[in-house]
């Protein structure tokens, strides 16, 4: 599927191939939220599932719904990076007695599948335990337990990452040459990371812009670059999977400019960082006569 300049789905991108699937695996990557009761209302008159991908949005909303409950799964990850942090894992959410029990069954839990206390009932169980295979991978007892206190401190941790989000974005939604992501009211976010767009910017002033800010202690990770450098891929990326060119998503990917907002950034620290990515976007804006 296309991505927009809001950095979501694009949604009429979306409806014209709509009939090539019966499920829509859906990223609200780097946590950009798309209009979900569009999406959903879209996904019903197509006949697909979708489910959702909230590696970037737990402890988020669409609206007054949280992220990961509007699909038919929610799937949520405890990598290093994320909300919640055990190092590596996840964990998803179903409300489908019979997706939750094949999920169970297929992480390993041989036959006390019924002590899962977050399980459905036995009897969903009884069709397709002889049938379904045990690949063992569940989560283990260790990095459950190092999860369950971040989750009772998540929605604080959500406060701390936006206030950080609000600091740089305040800095950088009026710069020159620089395109802003416009968020909606609806789209109740957890700005663990920032983006911004340098549409239509020669690669050579991009990598420019990207060393002098890490030459001043500011490291950006740009979408655009030949091959995928610290978690920027793109659907082209992965040679395995034949892809079709998307000339208006690539333009889009092409000017992503991405970095974290860690909790052990200050304030202070966001301002600064902000305002050496505004000075040097102004001044290689300039140099290369973009204007």
């Amino acid at each position: 599927m296309g991505v927009t300049e809001g950095l979501v789905i694009d949604l009429d991108d979306l409806v014209a191939k709509a009939h090539q699937a019966d499920v829509l695996m859906l990223s609200h990557m780097r946590g950009h939220i798309v209009d979900m009761d569009a999406l959903i209302a879209l996904a019903r008159t197509h006949n697909l599932l979708v489910i959702e991908d909230c590696a970037h949005t737990m402890g988020a909303k669409w609206g007054n719904t949280w992220s990961g409950r509007s699909g038919i799964i929610g799937c949520y990850s405890c990598q290093t990076y994320k909300h919640v942090n055990s190092g590596e894992g996840g964990l998803l959410i179903c409300n489908d007695d019979e997706i939750m029990a094949r999920a169970i069954l297929l992480s390993g839990s041989y036959m006390t599948y019924g002590k899962h206390w977050a399980g459905p009932p036995p009897a969903a169980f009884d069709a397709i335990r002889l049938v379904t295979p045990n690949i063992s991978d569940r989560m283990d007892n260790l990095r459950a337990t190092i999860l369950r206190p971040q989750l009772r401190q998540l929605e604080s941790q959500c406060r701390a990452w936006n206030a950080r989000y609000h600091v740089v974005d305040g800095i950088l939604a009026n710069v020159v040459g620089l395109t802003h992501i416009q968020r909606v009211p609806q789209e109740k976010f957890v700005a663990s990371s920032y983006q911004f767009l340098l549409l239509d910017w020669p690669a050579t002033a991009i990598l420019d812009m990207v060393e002098r800010c890490f030459v001043r202690g500011v490291e950006l990770k740009w979408f655009g670059a030949s091959d995928p450098v610290g978690f920027t891929s793109r659907y082209d990326s992965w040679t395995y999977a034949p892809s079709t060119p998307m000339p208006a998503s690539d333009r889009v990917l092409q000017g992503i400019m991405d970095m974290r907002l860690p909790l052990t950034f200050s304030l202070e620290d966001c301002s600064m960082v902000a305002r050496i990515i505004s000075e040097e976007v102004a001044l290689v804006f300039d140099i290369n006569g973009l204007g």
